[in-house]
């Protein structure tokens, strides 16, 4: 019985990060456009997490005791994971094409493996290394170095300090779960430690989040009548009011929705590889709805990119044993294998 629901969990697991790929992969094509008609990315970004905010508000409401228990965990939450993730990313995209800022955020596997061969002083597999090697070498071919940086080199660096904050948003994810596993398993008082509820961890973000960006996108400077009108979509008139309806309700309530969840109830590898797809789908739908076509060197050198990611987050060491994994450690390691981008597109 024991393997059947864990065959059960699992299968949901997996359908639930699908999902979360899908929908994270779809908000910068419809970001793209509204930013193009006139509208500043940060405000595309208020707009998208203070409107999936509001949709949460019920839910933040059911889980109010989160305030007091885990305040560290939900600012953290909402800004890394919300605000930095989706600010970056969005002004990244102003500058440089979709599939390009998502390929970027896949230097985060080696952003994380770094800090823990030279902050935590643990070692790293070969494996994990030439992952690591991998990404930046298919990377040095997405931006075609060879033509001298061709594109834009504040947008890249967008798109990195996007990648910084992703590290964020897998941590906090799993942050809640591993450290109640650990505190069972020190058997201090016997009893159950339920982990937070990441539907409220969620909700709360979104609102630190939208609070946050409030002060540094200053809205009430937005032109709101260009929601009114229609964005070009690849030569395409499409209203402005469709395109935020999916970034607020797809690409960010479900996306993240699902996301966390799934986090929560698969291993750390598997939910890294299926979060690869992220920008598999999100350089296709550019391809197809936004004109952005890709050259041959630079399709090849996000499949490398791809391939290293999956690499580093496979061969990822695993956590210390003991009361050590029930702290740092633990979040730590469950960062190694489950970063992703996505969570960016998040």
């Amino acid at each position: 019985m024991h393997a059947s629901r864990g065959t059960q969990k699992r299968s949901a697991g997996l359908g639930l990060a699908l999902l979360s790929a899908f929908a994270f992969g779809g908000s910068g094509v419809a970001a793209k456009p509204l930013i193009e008609a006139g509208l500043d990315p940060l405000h595309v970004v208020w707009l998208r997490v203070a409107g999936a905010a509001l949709i949460m508000l019920p839910v933040a409401w059911r889980h109010r005791n989160l305030v007091r228990e885990r305040p560290a965990l939900l600012v953290g939450f909402g800004l890394f994971a919300v605000a930095g993730v989706q600010a970056f990313y969005f002004a990244s995209i102003s500058r440089i094409p979709v599939g390009v800022a998502l390929l970027v955020e896949y230097l985060a596997p080696a952003l994380v493996l770094g800090w823990v061969r030279f902050v935590q002083r643990r070692p790293v597999t070969r494996a994990a290394a030439l992952g690591v090697v991998l990404a930046v070498g298919g990377l040095a071919c997405v931006v075609e170095v060879w033509a001298g940086l061709s594109f834009d080199v504040l947008g890249l660096l967008l798109a990195l300090g996007a990648a910084c904050c992703q590290v964020g948003y897998f941590v906090l994810s799993d942050h809640g779960g591993q450290e109640a596993k650990g505190r069972e398993g020190k058997g201090g008082d016997g009893g159950s430690v339920e982990p937070p509820p990441p539907l409220g961890v969620i909700a709360y973000g979104l609102i630190v989040g939208a609070l946050v960006l409030t002060v540094v996108a200053r809205p009430w400077g937005m032109d709101w009548s260009l929601l009114g009108g229609t964005a070009g979509m690849n030569g395409t008139g499409v209203p402005a009011w469709v395109l935020l309806g999916w970034i607020v309700l797809i690409a960010t309530a479900l996306a993240y929705g699902t996301g966390v969840v799934s986090v929560r109830m698969l291993s750390p590898q598997v939910a890294g590889v299926v979060a690869c797809l992220e920008a598999v789908i999100a350089t296709v739908l550019a391809w197809v709805l936004l004109g952005e076509h890709l050259s041959a060197p630079q399709l090849i050198g996000g499949f490398v990119v791809l391939t290293g990611a999956f690499i580093a987050q496979s061969s990822a060491p695993k956590p210390p044993s003991g009361t050590v994994a029930a702290g740092v450690g633990a979040a730590a390691a469950a960062t190694e294998g489950e970063l992703s981008a996505g969570r960016a597109s998040h």
